[in-house]
């Protein structure tokens, strides 16, 4: 199955010069989820995950479906302010200014084992971030899989002491 069959492209989404790979025709064929979820349930069906996180908000749709399959623990990086308290934040930075995401303060215990998922791979800032707010939290980074990534934006230079998989890349 060739999953780019059922990402849409919208160009100039959402401002000019972007192009968007919208996910929505993948969510909307139960056949195609079906089949990115259990590719995901392959790789990682033998191997030692302690605790799945899913990056806010696509990627909570995959997380949340693989964690169920697994029969493991889930939880979920959001941008600051969006989870109740106690939370554990990490500040990074971005082009024009810093941003913050958290996670529950009882989310991961030292030593735990994390798989960490999201919908696309651009530049890797938001994962990168993502895995030292887990790291801060004593978690270790199994691998960060994805469903596409955006080859050409070089995420995977940011992302180069982590382990790395993606269903589908555009090159």
């Amino acid at each position: 199955m060739n999953i780019k069959d059922f990402i849409r492209d919208m160009p100039d989404f959402p401002k000019p010069g972007i192009l968007f790979r919208d996910i929505s025709p993948l969510l909307a064929d139960p056949r195609t989820y079906r089949y990115v979820i259990d590719q995901f349930y392959e790789r990682y069906k033998n191997q030692s995950i302690d605790l799945i996180i899913g990056i806010e908000s696509r990627g909570f749709l995959f997380a949340s479906t693989l964690a169920y399959k697994l029969e493991l623990p889930l939880a979920m990086v959001r941008k600051h302010g969006k989870l109740p308290p106690p939370t554990v934040f990490y500040e990074y930075a971005l082009e024009y200014g810093n941003d913050k995401i958290e996670l529950p303060s009882n989310a991961i215990h030292p030593g735990n084992y994390v798989l960490l998922i999201d919908d696309l791979l651009a530049t890797g800032g938001t994962a990168l971030a993502s895995c030292h707010l887990i790291e801060k939290m004593g978690g270790k980074i199994l691998e960060i899989a994805t469903v596409i990534e955006l080859g050409f934006l070089n995420g995977r230079e940011q992302l180069k002491d982590y382990k790395v998989f993606s269903q589908t890349v555009y090159d």
